[in-house]
């Protein structure tokens, strides 16, 4: 047999080939066919180590399992979730979630590393169990947020993902889920599925026009709060308030309610961690936004940059004035809201308080450089009277100004 020496380099790999073409056909057993023998496995070696080849992809493993177990695309529904899904996940346009690498490892004995390998696997599982056909994909789509198509309910998974991915992928939609014991101010009647959707919109609208500055945590302070109520006293003060939080980092972004959701406001997070505020204005009225805007504010700088809680949405229709029926974070963000409109100690002092006519709401509001609406909204809460003052609330001020070009 021939001296043979370690393949090391490439040149020795391709000389070791050029050999063993010219030994293909020595006779088992001869010097020959010895030295054929220990070339290949010093070939086999070689490129074990210079050219890993490593598992196959997950969609050759299914394949592979398809093609010995006599198995079609329709047998892999119960494990990928529909004809749709499987579909695509064979065709390489749908990656697998943790659910089907389960149920393929399970049924299929597919190994578990060869199905996680895949940076497409989603490993957040959190949406697995979705109905997608639930969400109002007609009210959606009338607005927008989906796009209007005949078969809306046939591709309900496809146009909501999309949404999602807007929104910022499956980990930030996921934060968005509502259950009846949250303690949230949530309406009984809300619909959950029509309540993300709303959330997953404010995101999408969000991360289309994002803020050009950093958030800074702990910039939303009582003095912050106070900052942005004193916009009131301007015309186009809701306007000039969304622009001064841009110029903090923070989105204000305004989206029509759908039916079912009962809601005015949520604070809630982009991907990246920047803070958004989403209102539905479904009061249209001046005193109405500025509550909401600085509630939701002062979830933010309260609650979301103590790492409490990332998402909260706001029925204020469910707000009262009993100590101890709210839940403890709603009745924070109140107090916060409430002291930046109207300290407690000039509210305490105001006639208005005792004597609620036009002029006393008017002097006290220009006495704070607030807008005469915030003084009303408070005089109508307090006294659970929603008659008085009502010519003072600014009825009709504010979606026109989110209407009009920025």
């Amino acid at each position: 047999m021939a001296n043979v020496t370690p393949i090391r380099t490439e040149a020795d790999h391709q000389a070791a080939l050029a050999r063993v073409n010219a030994l293909m056909d020595a006779s088992a057993g001869s010097p020959e066919g010895d030295e054929l023998d220990v070339l290949v496995d010093l070939v086999a070696l070689y490129e074990s180590r210079r050219y890993q080849i490593g598992h196959p992809s997950p969609v050759q493993a299914i394949e592979f399992r398809m093609d010995q177990q006599g198995l079609s695309a329709r047998d892999l529904v119960p494990l990928i979730g529909s004809r749709a899904k499987v579909s695509e996940v064979l065709a390489g346009k749908r990656g697998i979630t943790m659910a089907m690498a389960r149920a393929l490892h399970r049924h299929l004995g597919i190994p578990a590393e060869v199905l996680l390998q895949d940076p497409d696997v989603d490993l957040d599982d959190s949406l697995s169990d979705v109905e997608w056909t639930r969400f109002p994909l007609r009210a959606m789509a009338r607005r927008g947020w989906i796009p209007d198509v005949p078969d809306l309910r046939d591709r309900a998974e496809e146009l909501v993902r999309g949404l999602i991915q807007r929104a910022g992928g499956p980990r930030a939609a996921a934060a968005v889920q509502f259950r009846r014991n949250d303690h949230r101010r949530l309406n009984a009647k809300a619909d959950p599925y029509a309540l993300q959707a709303w959330c997953w919109q404010v995101l999408a609208a969000a991360n289309a026009r994002p803020p050009d500055a950093p958030y800074r945590p702990g910039d939303v302070t009582p003095e912050f709060l106070r900052r942005t109520a004193r916009l009131s006293a301007s015309a186009q003060g809701p306007r000039k308030a969304q622009q001064f939080l841009a110029d903090h980092g923070i989105a204000l972004v305004i989206v029509p309610h759908v039916p079912r959701t009962h809601l005015d406001g949520a604070a809630l997070r982009l991907a990246d961690g920047r803070p958004v505020v989403g209102l539905t204005l479904r009061y249209d009225r001046l005193d109405n936004f500025w509550f909401c805007l600085l509630h939701e504010l002062a979830h933010v700088g309260r609650h979301q940059d103590g790492g409490r809680r990332s998402v909260f949405v706001d029925d204020h229709s469910l707000r009262t004035n009993v100590p101890g029926q709210d839940d403890i974070h709603e009745s924070e963000a109140d107090a916060w809201a409430e002291e930046a409109l109207i300290p407690a100690a000039a509210w305490q002092t105001g006639v208005v308080r005792e004597f609620p006519t036009t002029m006393n709401a008017i002097d006290l509001a220009q006495s704070l450089g607030i807008h005469p609406a915030i003084v009303a909204g408070r005089v109508r809460h307090q006294r659970a009277n929603y008659r008085l003052l009502s010519h003072l609330v600014g009825s009709g001020h504010v979606r026109r100004q989110f209407q009009a070009p920025a």
